[in-house]
């Protein structure tokens, strides 16, 4: 789980990287894929509770949490001071690994909100004595040492050295690794890059002339508007919901948006 305020998208988006390329070098021989999980891409529409209790409730199979910090707490949720804060407390309650960062970036005073620094210190103090955090004053010290500390994490960690052992490479496979539908090259393309849009959306709109546009992540797909390039992309369209890998918003087939089983196919796809 990537936990943090909206003061540290540099960051969550190194949190991603850092991910990957563990996987590239590690997942083979550990048998271990990790998948990034933020409430923004995992977590979908409910009624009936607080929205954070709710994400919680999404989100609650995730075995590592990184949290990281700069100037903001976040938005109280009625029990915690933010939702961040409880995504963390809760996930420590849990006993499961837990890695903290506070940023000491410089920013200029204008844009610090004062009552949002103040929570932060407090809990910030708090884990003080109950564990041990780490701070980074630049980007790329923060992506150096969550690289090196996410590897001895996983080296050192019992949760993540006593997993069980399996006889033969198929199991593992089909234990840890989403099954990949078999997609046509466009499929492919629509989802990375609605996985990458910054709604996790993919937008249909048919103009009054009969032309339609297929856009994600500020990207047309439909570029001639022939016959075969619209058939192309609707295709394409069509298969991402036939695997559950897109939902329709509304049900009028203008806006889709990600599911979380196309989130997780998304990050194996290579382009």
């Amino acid at each position: 789980m990537i936990a943090s305020p909206g003061d540290v998208r540099e960051e969550r988006k190194l949190i991603r990287e850092v991910l990957h390329d563990w996987n590239d070098i590690h997942s083979e021989m550990r048998k271990i894929v990790l998948l990034p999980v933020a409430w923004e891409t995992h977590s979908s529409p409910e009624m009936g509770d607080r929205p954070q209790a709710i994400i919680n409730r999404q989100l609650k199979d995730c075995d590592l949490l990184v949290g990281v910090f700069w100037t903001r707490i976040g938005t109280a949720t009625g029990d915690y001071p933010s939702g961040t804060v409880e995504e963390i407390e809760e996930h420590i309650k849990k006993g499961k690994p837990t890695m903290l960062y506070f940023s000491s970036k410089p920013v200029s005073p204008d844009e610090v909100d004062r009552d949002q620094y103040s929570e932060l210190k407090k809990f910030k103090d708090s884990c003080v004595s109950r564990g041990l955090y780490e701070r980074y004053s630049t980007t790329a010290e923060f992506k150096d040492k969550l690289d090196r500390q996410l590897q001895l994490k996983l080296n050192t960690e019992p949760y993540f050295t006593e997993l069980p052992q399996y006889s033969d490479a198929e199991s593992v496979v089909e234990t840890t690794i989403p099954n990949i539908p078999k997609l046509s090259s466009e499929a492919q393309i629509l989802l990375k890059e609605a996985s990458q849009d910054r709604g996790g959306s993919i937008r249909r709109i048919v103009i009054f002339n009969g032309s339609v546009s297929v856009t994600s992540n500020n990207k047309e797909f439909i570029r001639e508007n022939n016959p075969h390039e619209r058939a192309t992309w609707e295709g394409a369209i069509k298969e991402l919901e036939k695997f559950g890998l897109i939902e329709d918003v509304g049900d009028k087939r203008i806006s889709f948006k990600v599911s979380r089983e196309g989130f997780d196919i998304a990050e194996l796809i290579t382009l």
